[in-house]
């Protein structure tokens, strides 16, 4: 029986905007960024960052000497914004009720600069911030792991201290499912941007 569900942020609950990112970070200088950016997974300092090997400041200089020039916090900050085109806020409304039945978490490959805007009240319209949609919230920089490694799945099981035969995790990426599914998570693969509220009804209402 499902009793936690656990979403992918960008591409489940937010759509995601790739070619901005790479657009803003070439704007900062980076003269390549496709090098490094990925929707799935960075590389280089923009990995590391993602992965909790390195500070949001540290960052911050690496992207100096890619650049060539100073890089702020607010200027990084902005360039990452870019991968997010949208809140989809209607989502988020619809989990309210599943929360009375189901723990709900999200489990991300992020960094601190989205995840300091993502746990705001700029997040919605309505001044609401990540934290007060869902029960756990599991990040990669936190986790010292990232998707689709199996490691940041079990690390994620044992901190929410949940059962992976009793958790469902939606994703978009093909490779995060799979790792999910190896480790004996339930996993649906969904589309950025897809309405998976539907399927998830289904899911639920034949697992009661």
């Amino acid at each position: 029986m499902i009793k936690n569900i656990i979403f992918d942020f960008g591409g489940v609950l937010t759509l995601l905007a790739p070619e901005e990112a790479l657009k803003r970070f070439k704007a900062l200088g980076v003269e390549n960024p496709e090098e490094f950016l990925n929707a799935y997974r960075q590389q280089g300092p923009f990995y590391r960052v993602e992965n909790g090997d390195i500070s949001a400041e540290e960052f911050c200089k690496e992207l100096e000497e890619i650049c060539h020039r100073p890089i702020s916090h607010e200027e990084a900050k902005e360039a990452w914004m870019g991968f997010i085109a949208s809140v989809q806020e209607d989502f988020l409304e619809y989990l309210q009720p599943l929360r009375q039945r189901y723990t709900l978490g999200v489990l991300s490959n992020t960094n601190p600069f989205i995840q300091s805007w993502a746990c705001s009240p700029q997040f919605t319209s309505k001044g609401k911030s990540l934290d007060d949609y869902f029960d756990k919230l599991f990040f990669s920089f936190r986790l010292g792991a990232s998707k689709p490694g199996e490691e940041i799945y079990k690390k994620m099981l044992l901190q929410g201290n949940m059962k992976a035969e009793e958790t469902l995790f939606i994703d978009d990426g093909a490779k995060n499912i799979e790792a999910a599914r190896k480790t004996g998570i339930n996993a649906l693969k969904v589309e950025n941007g897809e309405d998976w509220r539907p399927i998830l009804d289904k899911i639920l209402l034949s697992d009661r």
